[in-house]
């Protein structure tokens, strides 16, 4: 982190269909261990609604996690279905974002729980005050989650899992007009390495006119830290990653 100027990372919890790959314990640990730099996104057993219930309010209210993070194609059910909407109303009572992921699948797995239309639209429809955060960038439906993000006010997009030299030009534009404020860098680190997506940020969007330098600092580090409520970014670091 510190070789590619990365002062926070969140932390994600993984669960499956009956069992965790990566628990909310196993993150506590991390988190306990460095936590000014290192956030938790607990994840819950969606086949359990009561207890997944009660254990994101404990990792919330008593380990500082900074969000839920479930994966739909993991458990075939898109985010509009009923298992999700108890953690839906915790999440607004805990004014935690709600993180997902957007877009086709890498694993030979059904992509369609992914579509931003219907899926995100509806449940930002249904539950206007939930903060939703759209990872993995959405592709193949790219104007499909930016038009979401446009929309709704409380619906963001994080590019987990994607390299900067391979943002669609519908994200660039957003990011650099009037969806400066929508747009959070990420990484899928260790899927993608931290400091080589920082340098591609600079070398391939920056410097090349692809991303604005005036909105550099939100998408990189500020727009997370706003919607995650993190501590504000420490100098001479100034960035960010999910």
């Amino acid at each position: 982190m510190d070789e590619a100027g990365i002062s926070h990372m969140c932390m994600s919890a993984w669960h499956r269909p009956g069992r965790a790959t990566f628990s909310n314990e196993d993150v506590a640990e991390y988190t306990r261990a460095f936590p000014d730099r290192i956030f938790g996104l607990a994840s819950v057993d969606l086949h359990d609604p009561v207890n997944a219930v009660k254990e994101l309010e404990h990792y919330v209210k008593v380990e500082g996690f900074k969000g839920l993070r479930i994966v739909p194609w993991l458990w075939s059910l898109p985010p509009t279905g009923p298992h999700y909407w108890p953690l839906f109303v915790k999440c607004i009572e805990l004014d935690i974002p709600f993180l997902t992921q957007v877009g086709h699948t890498g694993p030979l797995c059904p992509s369609e729980v992914g579509r931003p239309i219907p899926y995100i639209d509806t449940i930002a429809l249904k539950f206007p005050d939930l903060k939703i955060i759209c990872g993995h960038i959405g592709w193949p439906w790219a104007g499909d989650t930016v038009s979401v993000a446009w929309k709704h006010k409380n619906v963001y997009i994080d590019t987990s899992a994607w390299s900067p030299k391979y943002y669609a030009p519908e994200f660039l534009q957003f990011a650099n007009t009037t969806g400066r404020y929508k747009f959070m860098f990420g990484t899928n680190f260790p899927q993608l390495q931290w400091k080589a997506c920082v340098n591609h940020v600079h070398e391939t969007l920056v410097e090349k006119g692809a991303l604005r330098k005036s909105v550099l600092e939100d998408f990189m580090g500020r727009n997370a830290v706003r919607v995650l409520k993190l501590p504000e970014l420490g100098k001479p670091m100034a960035k960010s990653v999910l």
